[in-house]
């Protein structure tokens, strides 16, 4: 079964507004929560948030999650940041994911915090989505957020 990509925007205040992926209706951040406290991640760490496009230069948002924007890390293409710090500054306490594009689908897999190297999130995902869906949710997001 593959799931469903939507995105939900929190006011981080009166101009600032971040952006969560939601996967099958529940936010990215609360699924990487209780994968880490499952899991016994529990070293004195930051805590998620959504992307906040006015405070990272993403590329258009359109390109940037079918990960055809420069890696955030390494250099294999597809690398993108799907969460931030609670703070909205992506450098503090990311969450990156591998994009795959397929003819048909797109993946999410290969997770990490790179802040803390050494937790392993193999079993966190991989995330599968039906290619039309997912971009029709980008598609939404950019006319939802106003900007590409």
């Amino acid at each position: 079964m593959k799931n469903l990509l939507s995105f939900k925007f929190e006011n981080k205040d009166k101009e600032t507004v971040a952006i969560v992926p939601c996967l099958d209706g529940v936010g990215l951040d609360q699924l990487v929560a209780d994968f880490e406290r499952a899991a016994g991640y529990t070293d004195p760490a930051g805590g998620y948030g959504g992307l906040v496009p006015s405070c990272f230069r993403f590329g258009p948002l359109s390109s940037y999650f079918l990960g055809m924007e420069e890696p955030v890390s390494g250099d294999e293409p597809g690398k993108i940041y799907v969460l931030s710090c609670e703070c909205g500054e992506v450098g503090c306490w990311p969450l990156i994911t591998h994009v795959r594009l397929h003819q048909d689908k797109v993946i999410w897999d290969g997770f990490s915090q790179p802040h803390r190297p050494r937790r392993n999130y193999a079993s966190f995902g991989p995330f599968e989505f039906e290619r039309k869906q997912y971009e029709q949710a980008i598609e939404d997001l950019v006319r939802c957020h106003g900007a590409d």
